[in-house]
């Protein structure tokens, strides 16, 4: 499919877009299971609170009961991985073919982007190669992971403020922790995965509309 969208527009980058479109095109009504799951579960929680206070002493009858509740009540607690598990081997497809196909390396994007194949080669170090320098490999963050880094903390912004104070810091800085472990990918993964952030977002927005209950911050 990924080589139709090429031959079809010339692009691979604009290749790797509208595969991403297409993917979350049909993921989306999983993700709408998933939302209607996660209302499900913020639902139930109360009662569900009720048993762990009630059988805190005996902790296989507190999960008899607890997996009894959502059954009866029709909530599956593992409902909410399955877009996140789906995603894992379409990268890895991904990855395969942008970084060991022979066929796809020096394909060219846009502007700076001449091998997608390649990392960024575009730094903010070197005032974009302004300057005649290159900056050490493990800081030359390019353009594209900073782009992906913004992505990723925006994407996090929608989600449920944590209440605890450690979930707060790891989801503070695993965006930024992100961007500098993905500088060194292929700049069409990175394409790959800033396209599908943009739509997660936009996503969210329109679920979270839909589920508004769902933002309020988890209580303990």
């Amino acid at each position: 499919y990924l080589d139709w969208l090429f031959r079809l527009v010339g692009n691979f980058g604009v290749a790797i877009i509208l595969l991403t479109v297409t993917i979350r095109g049909v993921m989306f009504p999983i993700a709408q299971r998933q939302f209607a799951s996660m209302a499900a579960m913020r639902a139930v929680q109360p009662k569900a609170k009720a048993i762990q206070e009630r059988f805190k002493d005996d902790k296989v009858r507190m999960q008899q009961e607890t997996m009894a509740l959502y059954k009866a009540e029709g909530v599956n607690p593992l409902a909410g991985c399955l877009p996140t598990l789906l995603q894992i081997p379409i990268f890895y497809a991904l990855y395969k073919v942008l970084m060991l196909t022979i066929e796809m390396r020096h394909q060219p994007f846009y502007g700076w982007i001449h091998d997608l194949s390649a990392p960024d080669p575009l730094t903010p170090l070197n005032l974009f190669g302004v300057l005649a320098f290159t900056p050490p490999h493990a800081i030359a963050i390019g353009v594209v992971p900073i782009l992906y880094g913004i992505s990723m903390y925006y994407q996090f912004k929608l989600n449920p403020t944590p209440m605890d104070d450690t979930q707060k810091q790891v989801f503070a800085f695993l965006p930024w922790v992100l961007m500098f472990v993905m500088s060194s990918f292929a700049v069409g993964l990175l394409i790959y995965w800033i396209t599908s952030n943009i739509l997660t977002i936009l996503q969210q927005k329109l679920l979270y509309s839909r589920h508004p209950g769902l933002q309020t911050p988890v209580t303990k």
